[in-house]
């Protein structure tokens, strides 16, 4: 890895070090995703078994069905999220099936802000949103640990002061 670039970014050959997401992140959405449909099931179960007969609360294993495709679903999707802190710019990842990279040019943010949320304070979270000039290149990297979180605003906020000194 080399480490000569501004700010000790370490660097590739191959490319820049990206960094993934925390599973803290992915425990929050699959308790969330389980609750949710969990009730959802129940609900469903006593209300048709009630009012309609006890045959049709089998309809209740829908959401028990949709629990088990959406555990599946959510860890690819935490895997796909990753970003990676470059010389002059933050990139950010994400997507299964249409991948999505945003590039965020340090000069060009305006606010960088950490926000977190009673469930993901919760589970020990924190998520920092970026803002810019152009409402397109807002970016969000959610599910951070909270002092990931400060440490990127701070260098995020750093780098973004220095480089737009220089415009």
């Amino acid at each position: 890895m080399d480490t000569g670039s501004p700010g000790g970014v370490e660097t590739t050959a191959a490319g820049p070090v990206w960094i993934a997401l925390p599973p803290g992140l992915l425990r929050m959405r699959r308790l969330l995703l389980v609750v949710w449909l969990g009730l959802t099931a129940v609900g469903v179960g006593l209300l048709l078994g009630l009012l309609v007969g006890p045959a049709w609360a089998v309809f209740a294993l829908l959401p028990l069905a949709a629990t088990g495709w959406g555990w599946v679903l959510l860890g690819r999707n935490w895997r796909s999220w990753r970003y990676a802190e470059r010389a002059d710019d933050l990139l950010i990842s994400r997507g299964v099936l249409w991948r999505e990279e945003t590039v965020v040019p340090y000069g060009r943010m305006q606010l960088v802000e950490v926000t977190s949320g009673p469930v993901e304070r919760h589970f020990g979270l924190a998520s920092v949103q970026l803002h810019t000039a152009a409402a397109a290149t807002d970016a969000t990297i959610p599910g951070l640990e909270p002092a990931e979180a400060e440490r990127l605003r701070d260098r995020l906020t750093q780098l973004g002061e220095a480089r737009s000194a220089g415009l």
